[in-house]
């Protein structure tokens, strides 16, 4: 499904006070042998949630810009990580935009530029999509995202809103990837300690900051990527001969804290 709001992309933050977290999902119990991880936690934009940016490129070239130039305005710490910390709105991340192109194209074309860039359509991956709901019948799943205050509408319009077991959100937590304590967030919102956590991102410097907080990490390129990171938690739950049960039903218990 493809809808529309703000773009937002994983960036360099500086750290803030953060809120006490939520209480965490139940732990899923041991995880059987070579499993590295107990809890997986997802990035969203470029993992799970991609863009549509043609129609701004179209607009650059009609402007007289090179394709990019937009995203590298918008992108630049001093205007997206307000947008992205919660500070400002999305409309306001246009007109720091525009700001930023008016003297090169007039004031007109700079907000049209930007409020294409805000308002590109998104779409959700349906393989990647499979590939979490399967994992999350095994161990707790977990997005981590630099997203905005729209995110829970965005996740929504998707078709999302429950495909985690929590969603960590740099709006919400005042601090961004690849600060340390959104990762630490992320691993008692799981409920298990971050060297049990399998960590998905598509930018390095993030998989970078995981992986020196002793999580198991899997920089995604493509679906294989994220297939291959899973392993058999991408089976579907089967029937269980011994204990007359899906393995699927038994992780839902053990998160609501009874026995299967």
């Amino acid at each position: 499904m493809s809808t529309r709001h703000a773009p937002a992309r994983d960036r360099t933050p500086i750290a803030s006070t953060v809120p006490p977290p939520a209480a965490a999902p139940a732990p899923v119990g041991p995880a059987p042998a070579g499993r590295a991880f107990d809890a997986v936690l997802c990035d969203l934009d470029n993992v799970i949630r991609f863009y549509d940016t043609a129609p701004l490129a179209a607009l650059e070239r009609a402007a007289g810009l090179p394709e990019g130039t937009t995203t590298d305005i918008a992108y630049a710490p001093g205007i997206d990580l307000p947008l992205l910390l919660g500070r400002i709105t999305p409309d306001a991340w246009v007109e720091s935009i525009a700001a930023g192109l008016t003297e090169r194209v007039g004031a007109e074309r700079a907000h049209e530029l930007g409020r294409a860039l805000a308002d590109a359509p998104f779409h959700a991956d349906e393989e990647v999509v499979s590939l979490l709901r399967r994992a999350r019948a095994h161990v707790p799943l977990v997005l981590v995202t630099n997203a905005t205050l729209q995110l829970d509408a965005d996740l929504e319009l998707l078709g999302l809103s429950d495909l985690a077991d929590a969603v960590v959100s740099s709006a919400l937590e005042q601090v961004a990837k690849p600060d340390p304590v959104i990762y630490r967030i992320a691993a008692e919102r799981a409920g298990v300690p971050m060297e049990r956590c399998l960590f998905v991102d598509d930018r390095q410097e993030n998989i970078d900051a995981a992986a020196a907080l002793g999580m198991t990490t899997a920089l995604y390129r493509e679906p294989a990527d994220l297939r291959r990171a899973l392993g058999p938690c991408t089976e579907e739950a089967v029937e269980d001969p011994t204990l007359g049960a899906t393995v699927e039903a038994g992780v839902k218990a053990q998160r609501a804290g009874r026995e299967p």
